[in-house]
């Protein structure tokens, strides 16, 4: 391994405290993950003495306290991808169990959250872009808070945008109703889109405020 530590984060492998050791997130996409995989991850941890293992709000397990010259083994060990992206780009969804287990639930959102997660997570945007997925008005995946947050109803997916927590939270605001599956797909894209062609580098909540909700929605619908 070369030394070359500028480059962990392309590796998947963020420092910590220490400054010394290092935290990665296998890639399990909305936190659905086989027994075999768990006990995969397990056995790493334990063979490189990890300090500990950390289940995220993001549906992440992150193994931390690994020391810089073992990353690279441990990824070949695991033969997993990183999962813990970071930076201007379209972050790993977030989505809740949905229809398949949920008695709330109204619309299916591994399938979406999944397909979402397959077509536009790493994608390089103006600054960094959180999606989740809701199956009904609970809310469990926190939609409200996320760039863009789906809710599933008995009639489709309520579409909101330019929601995030952090210091200075905003709420998302209402775009969409009754939209079907593919439907939420295409106005992703073209949200996604044309947030990439402004190029302006804010949160997308910022940019829908710098520019007014109804010339977004124009724009966009």
């Amino acid at each position: 391994m070369s030394n070359n530590k500028t480059n962990m984060p392309e590796k998947g492998a963020a420092v910590q405290k220490d400054m010394e050791t290092y935290a990665i997130n296998p890639y399990i996409p909305g936190g659905l993950v086989e027994p075999d995989t768990l006990r995969k991850i397990a056995d790493v941890a334990e063979k490189y003495d990890a300090k500990f293992i950390k289940l995220s709000s993001e549906h992440r397990i992150t193994i931390f306290g690994i020391p810089y010259q073992d990353v690279d083994e441990i990824w070949n060990d695991l033969e997993m991808e990183p999962g813990g992206l970071s930076g201007k780009i379209v972050r790993p969804v977030k989505f809740c169990i949905g229809k398949s287990s949920c008695k709330m639930a109204k619309q299916n959102t591994m399938e979406i959250g999944l397909e979402i997660d397959q077509r536009f997570r790493g994608t390089k945007t103006p600054d960094k872009m959180k999606i989740a997925v809701s199956g009904c008005e609970n809310s469990c995946a926190e939609p409200g808070v996320r760039d863009i947050g789906l809710i599933g109803t008995n009639k489709g997916w309520k579409v909101l945008v330019g929601g995030n927590a952090g210091i200075k939270p905003r709420l998302g605001d209402l775009i969409a109703n009754d939209l079907s599956s593919e439907e939420v797909l295409a106005l992703m894209d073209k949200i996604i889109n044309y947030y990439i062609e402004n190029e302006e580098s804010v949160r997308l909540g910022r940019f829908i405020d710098n520019m007014g909700l109804d010339e977004f929605k124009k724009e966009i619908l």
